[in-house]
């Protein structure tokens, strides 16, 4: 199973390396992620594939429009303790 948009996701390298995010569009080899706090939803981070670990959570009703709450829900949800 190869990363999708709706994806939860863990960055493997950065400054963001172990935090979660939640995948908004994929573009060639680069993905769009945000985890609607210090990355917004309208300014999403753009990242190597490469550079992502999959978890085997996918959101099917994600679209462009979606708020930084809803993201930050969807992440506190999935987030380990």
């Amino acid at each position: 199973m190869e990363i999708t948009v709706g994806m939860l996701v863990y960055s493997k390298a950065g400054r963001d390396k172990k935090n979660l995010f939640l995948v908004l569009d994929i573009e060639n080899d680069y993905a769009y992620i945000a985890d609607g706090d210090m990355r917004k939803a309208e300014k999403p981070k753009k990242k190597k594939l490469i550079h992502l670990q999959k978890i085997n959570k996918v959101f099917e009703d994600i679209n462009k429009d979606i708020s930084n709450s809803e993201i930050r829900k969807i992440i506190a949800q999935h987030k380990p303790i």
